[in-house]
Order: C-alpha cells, then structure tokens, then sequence
C-alpha cells in the first residue's frame, strides 16, 4: 500500500517537473530570459510558485535545469529523423537531412536555446552548462547529420562540408528570431543541396 502511495507521488512529482520544464522552454521561446520569470514559468505550468521552487530553489537551478531539457527535446528530436530517414536512399534522403536539419534549427527549441545562450553571456550560473550542452549537442547533431546523409568523412572535405550545413541552419535559425524570410530560406537550402550533392 505504501509502495502504490509512494510510486503515484513520483509520478506525479515526474509530471509536475516535466511540465516546469515545457514551460520553461516555451516562456524562453516566447518571452526571452528577461521576460521568462519563475512566476511567469509557474503559471505556464499550472502550479504555484511554492510548488514550482519545490523542485527548483532558484530561478538559475530552473533555467539550468531547462537547458537540459531542452538538450535531451532536442537529441529526441534528431534520432527520431534518423529512424524515419532508414529506408529513403540518395538524394530524395539528403533532401530530407538538409529540410528537416533547418526545420529543427529554426523551430521553437532552437530560439529557447539561444535565448540560453545569450543569456549565458552575462549570467555567470548559466554558463558552464550551457557551453557543455551545447557542445554535446554539437557533437550529436553532426553525427546524425553524418548519418542522416551516408557521409564518409574520411573523404576530404567531406567533414567541413557537414559542420557548414549544421552552421548555416543555426543561421537561419537566428535569422528567422527578427523575420519569417522563408523564400530566401528556400533558396539558401536548395543551394546547399547542390553542394551536398556535388562533394557526397
């Protein structure tokens, strides 16, 4: 009876926390770091404040804590592409890599992250997590985008080419924080396909 009692208040503690963290994550998209406060978070989430500092004592445990949910949303993200991708060969799959790269680049995650990073700056109990995350997630983004496209980087050039992709989607990504410039975004993708085709 204990167990039960014990396990349903874990559940329900997982739960409160998961939907802290999409609420940390959506406040950071919509708001920014300034405009993001455990308040503003706290009533995003449907708890109280009380409850919310609970798990997270302070506002830099809460954001910290968000950065990695933000890694891990992320991660999931891009295995999943990975598997959708198995059975699409040749171009038809580097079209999807470089579409689906850029789409995940320029989605809310990606403007919660860099309003991380921005805000990692200037607030020095942000910074050490957000460069080892975003270093960890570098690293797999492009071992899937090296999957995702059947690259061998053994092949010169081929390694420089991958990482410009992933950078140019992190551009576009902060492009599209001031303006909607999808035809241009279009175009910059195509080009890079013909790119990709050419060295892979």
């Amino acid at each position: 009876m204990t167990t039960d009692a014990g396990d349903t208040g874990q559940r329900r503690g997982r739960a409160t926390r998961r939907r802290v963290m999409d609420a940390a994550v959506d406040c950071l998209a919509e708001y920014g770091w300034a405009g993001s406060t455990v308040t503003v978070v706290a009533e995003r989430a449907g708890v109280s404040r009380g409850a919310l500092q609970h798990h997270f004592p302070t506002r830099e445990d809460l954001f910290t804590s968000a950065v990695e949910h933000v890694a891990e949303q992320q991660s999931a993200a891009l295995r999943a592409l990975v598997e959708s991708a198995a059975p699409i060969v040749g171009p038809a799959r580097r079209y999807l890599a470089v579409t689906e790269l850029v789409d995940l680049y320029t989605g809310p995650l990606f403007r919660a992250a860099l309003h991380l990073w921005v805000a990692a700056a200037t607030e020095e109990p942000l910074r050490p997590r957000v460069v080892e995350l975003e270093a960890r997630i570098g690293r797999e983004a492009h071992r899937m985008a090296v999957e995702l496209l059947g690259a061998n980087e053994k092949e010169p050039g081929v390694r420089e080419t991958v990482q410009g992709l992933l950078d140019m989607a992190r551009g576009l990504g902060l492009a599209s924080l001031l303006t909607d410039d999808g035809a241009r975004r279009r175009r910059v993708v195509e080009q890079w396909m013909a790119i990709l085709d050419d060295v892979l």
